[in-house]
């Protein structure tokens, strides 16, 4: 491998933590508070930095937890999964309430503030929609609170009947760009075959995430309380790896797994990224063959965008071409027509024609709103050759 396990674990920043039913839930007997209490304190120590366990700096970090379905059940008196999708939505939406307010009372008591966020696959396949969850998740961390992000059961049915967070929290990695995704379960990682069925199966610590020959290892339901299985998570694996995260799946009840696994510590199966996050992006960009439209700017822009890695303010506009919207990606041109690069435009164009020439303090008055104070920021802005 060309990075080694202890370098991807200790140098990931910004870590989404994905956990199943079954552990949440002490495999259906309801909400295990002692166990969400033991994450909320790894996660607190992560997000405020202990340089004594050798975690220099803070993590962002996301939870992402099943549950709902599960705990509703429990407090509805229901000993099996309903399969009516009216009853599914009815569970999880009782159960909500009460997953909500564990993480919230145990991260509390290790001084963090929590969020909870609801989203659907929807939510995250519309682009501005996309990048709306997005401005929220990245606000949230910014101001050092934790957001608790489950699928909202209770209105979408296609996410019931087919949906597992262990896809959602791949999809929430590649919302934020994250450099981890950790994926807690009751199995202690990845075997070559079934270890309960076949004694000559190896365990693997460490794969390319993305390999079809970890597909076919992989395979199989998951319990009778959760939808995911391992598939499900080496699939997750690959979709990550798709904006360059790297993936562990681990066993959740492990002694100090999250601490652990960001000191570098060998716990589990990592399946690393192929490519880096930063290059994913730009490389995807460079690759969008349909631009919907194009920024002309000038001069002093062009130069500070060449020369200066710096974001494309709106104050340095003095065009827009074509029609567009926001989350689309753009060209973006100097007064000679020269390309200077392109990026993923901040607002659509018709705010753009209306913030051309304007600074940012003034978008609030422009367009009635504030989202962010560039047209591109240079995170997602990628230069000609």
């Amino acid at each position: 491998m060309e990075q080694n396990i202890s370098s991807v674990l200790r140098q990931a920043r910004r870590i989404v933590i994905k956990v199943g039913s079954s552990l949440v839930t002490n495999e259906g007997r309801g909400l295990d508070a002692a166990a969400i209490g033991e994450w909320c304190r790894q996660m607190a120590v992560l997000a405020q930095g202990d340089g004594a366990l050798g975690l220099v700096g803070r993590r962002e970090v996301v939870m992402v937890s099943s549950g709902a379905i599960a705990e509703g059940m429990k407090r509805l008196g229901w000993a099996k999964r309903p399969r009516e999708v009216n009853e599914l939505q009815a569970a999880a939406a009782v159960g909500q309430m009460g997953l909500a307010q564990m993480y919230e009372t145990k991260l509390r008591e290790h001084g963090l503030r929590s969020a909870q966020v609801l989203l659907t696959h929807a939510d995250l396949a519309d682009r501005e929609r996309y990048l709306n969850a997005r401005s929220t998740l990245m606000t949230l961390l910014h101001y050092q609170v934790l957001p608790v992000i489950n699928e909202n059961d209770t209105v979408v049915t296609d996410e019931i009947k087919v949906g597992d967070n262990d896809t959602l929290g791949a999809l929430v990695a590649n919302l934020i760009e994250a450099d981890l995704l950790i994926i807690l379960t009751d199995q202690k990682g990845l075997y070559t075959a079934d270890p309960r069925s076949n004694p000559a199966a190896e365990f693997v610590h460490e794969a390319r995430a993305g390999d079809v020959a970890l597909e076919r290892m992989a395979g199989g339901a998951g319990s009778a309380i959760g939808k995911g299985g391992m598939l499900t998570k080496i699939l997750a694996a690959k979709r990550a790896a798709g904006s360059g995260a790297s993936t562990v799946i681990a066993w959740g009840r492990e002694h100090d797994t999250l601490l652990r696994l960001a000191a570098g510590e060998r716990i589990g199966t990592l399946l690393v990224a192929p490519t880096q996050k930063t290059q994913a992006r730009k490389q995807w960009m460079v690759d969008h063959l349909q631009l919907r439209g194009a920024l002309v700017v000038d001069t002093g822009a062009a130069t500070k965008l060449r020369h200066e890695g710096k974001s494309l303010l709106p104050i340095g506009m003095t065009q827009v071409e074509g029609v567009f919207s926001r989350g689309d990606v753009v060209a973006i041109r100097d007064q000679t027509g020269a390309d200077v690069g392109r990026g993923l435009a901040n607002y659509s164009s018709a705010e753009a024609r209306l913030l051309c020439r304007k600074p940012s303090s003034e978008m609030g008055a422009l367009l009635g709103y504030s989202a962010e104070p560039e047209m591109i920021h240079r995170d997602n802005l990628v230069l000609a050759r």
